[in-house]
């Protein structure tokens, strides 16, 4: 069935809603799980300035997700367009991804790099 096209992958519907949520630039979608259900939470535009500290963690949290699981990896610039930052304010990001990476939330893909320009970031439990 789902090679005809008739029905859906388990969880393909989740990262369909990442990835719009990632292209009109919404704010993080939150998640509750309760004991008989999942319910999520979508929300309309917000320009960042008026996003909170945590939702901009899930923001990069959920772009570091959807990235490594269609196979590239998140970085300053990707997590900027994310977000509809100008590149003058790339240190924005760059506190954002530092939060991100004390709070247990990203990580580092490769720990050996001495290039900072070019650091690239997965997901905790990658």
């Amino acid at each position: 069935m789902r090679r005809m096209g008739f029905c859906e992958e388990k969880g393909s519907g989740m990262d369909k809603a990442l990835i719009n949520s990632e292209l009109y630039k919404l704010p993080p979608m939150r998640f509750s799980v309760s004991e008989n259900r999942t319910t999520v939470t979508l929300f309309s535009y917000r320009p960042l300035s008026e996003i909170n500290k945590q939702e901009r963690l899930a923001a990069c949290y959920q772009h570091a997700c959807i990235k490594y699981v269609s196979g590239d990896l998140m970085t300053n610039q990707s997590l900027r367009e994310r977000l509809g930052v100008e590149q003058k304010n790339y240190p924005m990001i760059s506190r954002i991804i530092k939060d991100g990476i004390d709070s247990n939330l990203i990580k580092e893909a490769d720990p050996e790099n001495k290039n900072r320009r070019y650091v690239k970031y997965i997901p905790y439990w990658a």
